[in-house]
This record gives C-alpha cells, structure tokens and sequence, in this order.
C-alpha cells in the first residue's frame, strides 16, 4: 500500500481517486501505470487524470459472459492486500468518528 485517503461512505470510489492520485503524484514520480479495479472504468477518471502526469490506467474488467471462474490479471494483487488488512483485527470494525482518526 503506497497510500491512504479516507473519504466520506457519499464518496463514490471512482469520484475520489483523483484526488488520491494528486496526492501520490509527487511522493512516488516515477509511478507509471495504474492497474483499477472495474468500478474505476469510465471516461470520468480518464479525464481526470490526463493533466496529472505520464500515467496508463489499466482498468481489470470481468468478461461479459463468464464461463465459469476465470482468474483475473493482476486482480491476486487487490484480493491479497484486503485479505492482509482483514486479518488485522483492529481494522475488522471501525469506529472512528473523524475521517482524520481514522487514516491515522
């Protein structure tokens, strides 16, 4: 994990990734591709980041038409890093009351 932005549960993920990506732009610049999620597909994101910088948005959709399991490309990566932070107890339930007390 390279980064943490913690919005509001009215936030859709997809309106608040660019603002997630502006604040990793100058801490990691060497940052090139972007792999996201389905939920991340659109022309919306697309155009929001074309001024930030150098960066290809890979987005990892699901067939239309399912033949059973199939195995995702790079979809291990997303589904090993919840695994890591549901096994952290602490995160299994938050109680925060301020987005600033939960990020930290």
């Amino acid at each position: 994990m390279l980064f943490v932005l913690v919005h509001g549960a009215d936030v859709q993920d997809r309106n608040g990734a660019p603002a997630l990506l502006k604040a990793i732009r100058h801490r990691f610049p060497w940052l090139r591709h972007i792999f996201a999620d389905g939920g991340y597909a659109g022309e919306k994101l697309r155009a929001a980041l074309h001024g930030q910088g150098g960066w290809t948005l890979n987005t990892i959709k699901r067939p239309d038409t399912p033949q059973g399991f199939e195995v995702l490309p790079r979809r291990w990566m997303v589904e090993q890093t919840f695994a890591w932070l549901g096994s952290c107890r602490r995160l299994a339930k938050d109680w925060e009351k301020t987005t600033a007390s939960s990020t930290a």
